[in-house]
C-alpha cells in the first residue's frame, strides 16, 4: 500500500527551490488585523506544544468535510430548504443540521487561522506547513459556497436557478486562484478582506437558520430583488471590482519596479490557460447537456469543478513557491474534455460519466496531495504531523 504513494511529482528542482522560498504575505483587513489575529494569538498561548501545526490544519479540513457529508446526506439534490408543507416553516434538513454547520464552519476557520500562529511559537514554519494550509484551503474555499447552496436551496421565488449558483461558486474560488495567481507573478500573497467577512457571514447564515429556520433568508432586500439575488450580484462585483483589478494592479507594479519573479507577459498569464480551459468545458457540457446534467445531479457536477479546481491551484502554488513555471494544462482537463464531448453524443452514459469523473479526479487530486507530501516531508526528513522532540521543550 505504502508503494501506491511513492510516486515523485515534483522534481529535483521544486525541491530545490523550496530552500531558497520564503513566505510573504500582506493582510490588511481591519477585522483580520484587530479581531482575529489577537484572538488567534491569545488562544495559541494554550496550546500544547506537542500538537503540530498541520494537525491543526487537518482538523479544520475535516471539520469542513463533516459539515458537506451532513448536507450531502439531508439535502443531496438541493431541495430541503424548501418548504414541506405550504404556509408552515418545516423543512427537510433538521435544524440541528443546520446549526452543526455553521459551528463547524466557524470552527474551519479559526482553525486555519491557529495553525501558523502554532507554527511561529514552535519555530517550525516552513514550506511543508504552508503547502499544506493552502493547499487545503484551496478545496474549503470551495466547499464553503457549495454548502451555501443548501441554505437557499431551489426555491423558484427566492433562490437562484442551480446553473446561476454554480456561477457564484465559481466566482468565489477565482477570488483564491486570482489572489495565487497573482502571488506567482510577485512572490507575495495579497489576502483580500472578503474572505474573512465572508467566513463570519456564512457560519452565522446556517447558525441563524439553524436557531429558527431557512425562511430567515427567503425575503426582498428591495421590491423584487430576493436576498439570494443580492448576494450573487455582491459577490461577481466583489470579484470583479475588487479582487481582480487590484490583482492585476500589483502585478503592474511588480514588473515596472522590477520585482516580478517572471520576465514576460506570457509566462505572466500562463496561470490562466488550465483554468479557463476546465471552466470552459464545464459550463459548455451545463448549457449544452441533453439531459440537463447540472439540474438532474448539480451536486456531483459542482464538486466535480471543485476538485478539479483545487488540484490546479494547488499545482500552481508549489510552482510559485519553488520558483517554477507553472503548467501551462493541467492533465486532469483531458479526461473531463473526452468525457465532456462524449456524454454529448451518447447522452444516455452522461450521467455515468459525470460519476466516473467525479471518483476519478478525486483519487487523482488524494493521489496527488498526499504524494507531494510525503515527497516533502521524505526530502527535509521531518514528520507531517509530529512535532520534533526538542521543539516540544
Amino acid at each position: 500500500m505504502e508503494k501506491l504513494f511513492e510516486y515523485k511529482y515534483l522534481s529535483q528542482k521544486h525541491l530545490d527551490g523550496f530552500k531558497k522560498y520564503k513566505y510573504s504575505a500582506i493582510d490588511t483587513s481591519p477585522l483580520s488585523n484587530y479581531v482575529m489575529h489577537p484572538s488567534w494569538n491569545f488562544i495559541t498561548r494554550f496550546i500544547p506544544k506537542w500538537i503540530a501545526p498541520n494537525l491543526i490544519t487537518f482538523a479544520g479540513f475535516v471539520c469542513m468535510v463533516i459539515a458537506i457529508l451532513l448536507l450531502t446526506i439531508f439535502d443531496y439534490d438541493f431541495h430541503g430548504a424548501e418548504r414541506l408543507r405550504q404556509g408552515v416553516d418545516e423543512y427537510r434538513i433538521p435544524n440541528w443540521v443546520l446549526m452543526a454547520c455553521g459551528v463547524l464552519l466557524f470552527l474551519a476557520y479559526n482553525l486555519d487561522g491557529i495553525d501558523g500562529k502554532q507554527a511561529r511559537k514552535l519555530g517550525v514554519s516552513g514550506p511543508l506547513g504552508e503547502l499544506f494550509d493552502h493547499g487545503l484551503d484551496s478545496y474549503i474555499v470551495f466547499l464553503i459556497p457549495f454548502s451555501m447552496i443548501s441554505i437557499f436551496g431551489r426555491d423558484p421565488v427566492y433562490s437562484l436557478p442551480i446553473f446561476r449558483g454554480f456561477l457564484v461558486v465559481i466566482s468565489v474560488v477565482l477570488n483564491f486562484y486570482v489572489s495565487h495567481c497573482e502571488k506567482y507573478n510577485t512572490g507575495t500573497l495579497y489576502l483580500p478582506w472578503g474572505y474573512d467577512v465572508s467566513m463570519w457571514t456564512s457560519s452565522m447564515i446556517f447558525i441563524v437558520a439553524g436557531l429558527y429556520t431557512p425562511g430567515l433568508v427567503k425575503f426582498h432586500v428591495y421590491g423584487d430583488v430576493s436576498f439570494a439575488l443580492f448576494f450573487e450580484v455582491l459577490i461577481h462585483l466583489v470579484g470583479l471590482l475588487g479582487t481582480a483589478p487590484v490583482a492585476v494592479y500589483n502585478v503592474y507594479l511588480a514588473r515596472k519596479n522590477r520585482r516580478a519573479k517572471v520576465e514576460t507577459l506570457t509566462e505572466a498569464l500562463r496561470p490562466v490557460w488550465s483554468m479557463t480551459l476546465i471552466l470552459a468545458a464545464l459550463i459548455f457540457w451545463a448549457v449544452k447537456s441533453k439531459n440537463d446534467i447540472i439540474e438532474h445531479d448539480p451536486r456531483a457536477f459542482i464538486f466535480l469543478f471543485g476538485t478539479l479546481f483545487s488540484n490546479t491551484a494547488s499545482r500552481l502554488m508549489i510552482a510559485g513557491m519553488a520558483s517554477q513555471r507553472c503548467e501551462l494544462v493541467n492533465w486532469m482537463f483531458w479526461p473531463l474534455l473526452t468525457g465532456v464531448v462524449t456524454s454529448l453524443y451518447k447522452p444516455e452514459y452522461e450521467l455515468s460519466i459525470l460519476y466516473a469523473l467525479v471518483v476519478s479526479s478525486v483519487l487523482a487530486h488524494v493521489h496527488y496531495g498526499i504524494c507531494v507530501v510525503k515527497q516533502i516531508c521524505g526530502y527535509y526528513k521531518i514528520d507531517c504531523f509530529l512535532v520534533p522532540k526538542e521543539k516540544q521543550k
